[in-house]
């Protein structure tokens, strides 16, 4: 595992940052599904003790990217066809109420971040020229501020966090199938009209737009897991 230790902070800001760490990793497939998350490793790994580690490992719980088992062991959330289609099924239904109150009640500031957060995630597109967006790094964090920045007025934050949590997961999901992916996906078009759909403030074809996008990505996702198990990769 590539060297991650966290720099000496107070108690509460170390959980906070040992916690960010972790989730990236998770996200990003660092971890396999399934895998035994042990505090002695972690610990090495972060250079923390266990007691915010366990914590961290508690938050990440909450968030479906981390199971517990034997009372008090940890291990990285599975990947399967049946969670996919439960993540989308809840995905649409948050995302698309989300998305309608944040283009009736979005102001100008939230016009402005969509804007840039698009214009952020092109920027990263056109630097990686014909190499597949999926699994770069800083086109991932580009991605998911588009994502969360067209949900972002909402009125409610209960919603953009619900909106967040299930990104990520959704994300893990993602570039776990990539690797494994026949062909990469190019999504520049589907941004672009979801772009001038939230500008134009036009919710029925806004949602429309993320429906198919959203079910585009469970599509992929599920094709690519399925060849894994006919390959025995899983």
């Amino acid at each position: 595992m590539p060297a991650s230790r966290l720099p000496d902070s107070p108690a509460a800001t170390r959980t906070d940052a040992v916690f960010a760490a972790l989730r990236a990793a998770i996200v990003g497939c660092e971890f396999a599904p399934g895998e035994r998350l042990r505090i002695e490793d972690l610990g090495e790994r972060f250079g923390v003790s266990s007691s915010p580690l366990r914590e961290a490992l508690s938050r990440l719980v909450s968030l479906g990217l981390v199971d517990v088992f034997e009372n008090r062991g940890f291990r990285v959330a599975p990947i399967t066809v049946a969670g996919m289609a439960d993540l989308t099924r809840v995905r649409v239904l948050v995302e698309t109420e989300a998305l309608r109150d944040a283009i009736a009640h979005g102001d100008d500031a939230w016009e402005a971040g969509v804007v840039a957060a698009a214009h952020a995630m092109s920027l990263a597109e056109q630097r990686l020229g014909d190499a597949p967006p999926a699994l770069d790094d800083d086109w991932s964090v580009r991605h998911r501020a588009f994502h969360l920045a067209i949900l972002a007025g909402t009125s409610s934050p209960m919603l953009r966090a619900l909106a967040e949590q299930l990104f990520d997961r959704a994300e893990r999901y993602r570039r776990f199938a990539a690797r494994h992916a026949a062909a990469p996906r190019r999504k520049s078009a589907e941004h672009r009209q979801l772009l001038d759909a939230v500008l134009a403030r036009d919710a029925e074809r806004a949602e429309a737009l993320l429906v198919r996008h959203v079910t585009a990505t469970e599509k992929r996702v599920v094709a690519s897991l399925l060849a894994m198990d006919a390959d025995g990769l899983q």
